[in-house]
């Protein structure tokens, strides 16, 4: 059986322009997060929204988020996973945030749902 293999890894974009600082203390290495394919952005064609629960963080950045974005728009979401990485409170709020995504194995990814 395979084993998660690491896909992308990355600051989060656009941090200061959404929710994270409502829940920056909530925010810790480890943390999962969702990935939400965003079609209907104005200012991306391939945006990939990322949120902690109900809270939208930002985007994978623009220009690492082509091939994700397809995935995702396929219905392939239950392959990856998505978690924080890094943490730093001191930099600049678009460099606080890092986060790291994952393919899943064959055995850990949930079934897809069909259509």
């Amino acid at each position: 059986m395979e084993k998660r293999r690491h896909y992308a890894h990355f600051r989060l974009a656009g941090f200061s322009y959404w929710e994270g600082a409502a829940v920056f203390d909530e925010l810790k290495v480890g943390t999962p997060l969702t990935l939400r394919r965003e079609a209907d952005n104005a200012f991306d064609p391939y945006a990939v929204a990322i949120y902690y629960g109900e809270h939208k963080l930002g985007f994978v950045p623009r220009g690492e988020n082509h091939e994700l974005s397809k995935f995702l728009e396929m219905g392939h979401g239950a392959w990856f996973e998505a978690r924080i990485n890094r943490v730093s409170p001191t930099e600049e709020p678009e460099q606080q945030i890092g986060v790291v995504v994952h393919l899943l194995g064959a055995g850990e990814a949930p079934e897809a749902e069909k259509a």
